[in-house]
């Protein structure tokens, strides 16, 4: 008899000690909540075109936009109440009803069943513990969820939950997953688009819409008829909804559709200090112009293509020369720029990102062969000259010491020929190297090189070959020194960035850079000889009939780069091709060739955008225009007309 009190005596203190022994334990369990009070997600960085399309998404593990509370429609509060949790505003935390049920669940089938949970347990669910279905966990997360309730508003319950959730197709937040489906603002969801998305947390690969239309249309109807029997909505709006059929969108998370304009956004932001790029949440919106953007790609796709497409021609004529070529090294780069301000409208770094995301136009520095002419011409224009001044187009033989030892240097015309006195704005239209060397003899070397010290440009040959562009320059650099021309001899800075924001603070904004470089006039009568340079010179591949373009083509020794810089009255445009290991392209591939029809199809797409675009150069005042031969011919204070002098005498002969 003593042993069978013994044993219930041992039994009854067990039993009574057990539930205290049970909540200690779960008592003393670290129940630490500030990740959900001080709560602050990783958040996509969102990156716009100038009008404010979307360019790109750029996260690190998780894509998400943030809400706050004041930005969720009321509509999706109901319809989220109503499907998850009705009494959600009455309840502390946790619904004692549903804990029940779910123990009962447990016992009955004798194994971890889930019960369902408050919202604010789902919120400890996904934010704090595992998804493991024990009893156990039920438990931590009721204790968890009272804990939360005590501190938080129910209406930064709702906040946190909303932006923390899994919506599937790797959308987590319901903003991003309204961007991601229907491309909308929560603001402009319609009633049945709302209920997709709160319908999606229970299960969000089984119900995303992407995946599985019709079930998700399902759980919507569901939502919708819980909300029409709780009485939240009229028997009207329950109809309209069930009957919608909303489009839903399977777009890539980035969106990326710039990718070289997103590295050099990215590149940015972290020489600003802004190492959380992709995951703070800035709103970045750039300079470029999407639809120019993709005018841009296309364009130089176009190109490359075609140029591929001679390279087959020319392997049949010549087979051995073409043999030798590396045809798929070839590659390009094209920037386009607002002349103006230097805004940076289009930027392309290859013909293909996907098989080489080396930026040419920013990374890649390049020799500008003749294109970069203007600048001495200006330099000479500066001087006096005009465009009617005769330079000498002859073959002159040049000795230089190399390395201790004598070496002589004979430059020759592209066309391997030379015609004596040709005007200074002839020599330029027809690129004639002769004539820029002994322009640059006659300005004399020392002072053409001061002179061009105005522009800025860097690293510059202190010999003669710079008559010849062989200065390495990358495509934005040309672009930049080039906006002398363009911008009526105003120089400005190119810019890829109007604005930064994180969190609605303006942390960021564009500083337009300028300065005058060349006086007014003195910049037109430059672009007036590169207008005829695209009118009969050797741009002519890049006209575009209804506008005017002023350009200049460059190609270097033996064909290794092909360049078109050139520009109509607003737009600035550099476009360049050459093989990546600087080997030749083929003898018959020039900046004529293969760059100048980018540049016109460019132009073209620029019309057919922008048909209200000004076409015609401004002829700013104080410029003297006359017509000398039938073509116009313009002179200034500084580059002035020519004095009349008798004509020479029939005897009289020039001697080379």
């Amino acid at each position: 008899m003593t042993i069978i009190k013994k044993i219930i005596i041992t039994v009854l203190v067990v039993g009574i000690a057990t539930p205290f022994l049970v909540l200690g334990y779960f008592l003393n369990f670290d129940y630490d909540i500030t990740s959900i009070i001080d709560y602050d997600p990783p958040v996509t960085t969102r990156i716009y075109d100038k009008n404010g399309e979307r360019i790109a998404n750029i996260f690190e593990e998780k894509h998400r936009y943030y809400a706050p509370y004041n930005e969720i429609p009321p509509r999706i509060i109901e319809a989220l109440t109503a499907i998850e949790d009705t009494t959600f505003f009455e309840h502390p935390g946790v619904n004692i009803d549903a804990i029940l049920r779910a123990a009962v669940k447990v016992i009955k089938a004798g194994s971890a069943v889930e019960g369902a949970s408050t919202i604010t347990q789902q919120l400890v669910k996904n934010k704090l513990l595992s998804r493991e279905k024990k009893l156990s966990r039920k438990i931590k997360e009721a204790i968890f969820a009272l804990k939360i309730e005590q501190t938080l508003t129910k209406e930064q319950i709702l906040e946190r939950y909303l932006n923390e959730i899994y919506f599937g197709h790797s959308y987590y937040g319901i903003k991003t997953a309204a961007d991601g489906y229907f491309r909308k603002k929560l603001e402009d969801l319609t009633l049945k688009e709302m209920a997709v998305l709160v319908g999606l947390p229970k299960a969000p690969s089984t119900y995303a819409p992407t995946k599985n239309y019709e079930m998700s249309m399902g759980r919507a109807n569901r939502v919708i008829s819980r909300m029409y029997a709780l009485g939240w909505i009229d028997e009207k709006s329950y109809n309209k909804a069930l009957q919608e059929s909303p489009k839903v969108y399977d777009d890539t998370l980035t969106r990326n559709r710039a990718p070289f304009v997103v590295d050099e956004v990215i590149k940015f932001a972290l020489s600003q200090g802004m190492d959380d790029i992709k995951t703070g949440g800035y709103e970045i919106y750039t300079t470029i112009d999407m639809r120019l953007q993709d005018a841009a790609e296309e364009s130089l796709k176009y190109a490359y293509h075609e140029s591929l497409k001679r390279m087959k021609i020319y392997k049949e004529e010549d087979p051995a020369s073409a043999s030798k070529i590396k045809i798929s090294l070839l590659n390009g780069a094209f920037v386009s720029l607002d002349s103006k301000s230097g805004d940076i409208l289009a930027l392309v770094g290859s013909c293909d990102y996907k098989k080489s995301s080396y930026n040419r136009v920013t990374q890649g520095r390049r020799q500008p062969g003749s294109a970069f002419k203007p600048f001495i011409y200006q330099v000479a224009l500066d001087s006096g000259y005009s465009g009617m001044t005769e330079l000498v187009d002859i073959a002159k033989t040049y000795g230089y010491s190399k390395g201790g030892e004598d070496v002589k240097w004979q430059p020759k015309n592209y066309e391997k020929n030379y015609i004596g006195l040709v005007s200074l704005r002839e020599a330029l239209v027809h690129s004639r190297n002769l004539a820029t060397i002994n322009l640059v003899n006659e300005i004399g070397l020392p002072q053409l090189l001061r002179e061009l010290g105005k522009f800025g440009i860097e690293n510059l040959p202190r010999n003669l070959s710079i008559a010849l562009g062989t200065v390495s320059l990358s495509p934005l650099d040309l672009a930049k020194y080039y906006t002398s021309f363009a911008n009526g001899g105003v120089q400005v800075t190119p810019n890829l960035i109007n604005t930064i924001d994180k969190k609605g603070v303006r942390i960021y904004e564009k500083k337009e850079k300028s300065r005058v470089v060349i006086e007014k006039r003195q910049a037109f009568i430059m672009t007036s000889i590169l207008r005829d340079v695209v009118r009969r010179g050797t741009a002519s591949k890049a006209a575009v009939e209804g506008i005017e373009l002023a350009a200049k083509t460059g190609t270097t020794n033996n064909n290794v780069d092909g360049w078109l810089v050139g520009y109509s009255p607003t737009i600035e445009t550099v476009v360049w091709f050459g093989n990546d290991d600087n080997s030749p392209m083929y003898k018959r591939e020039t900046g004529a060739t293969v760059a100048a029809p980018a540049f016109a199809r460019y132009y073209a797409h620029v019309l057919n955008i922008f048909p209200q675009i000004q076409r015609e150069f401004t002829v700013p005042e104080g410029i003297i225009e006359t017509n000398i031969n039938g073509e116009k011919e313009y002179f200034s204070d500084i580059s002035k007309p020519p004095r009349t002098e008798a004509t020479p005498s029939a005897q009289e002969e020039l001697v080379f």
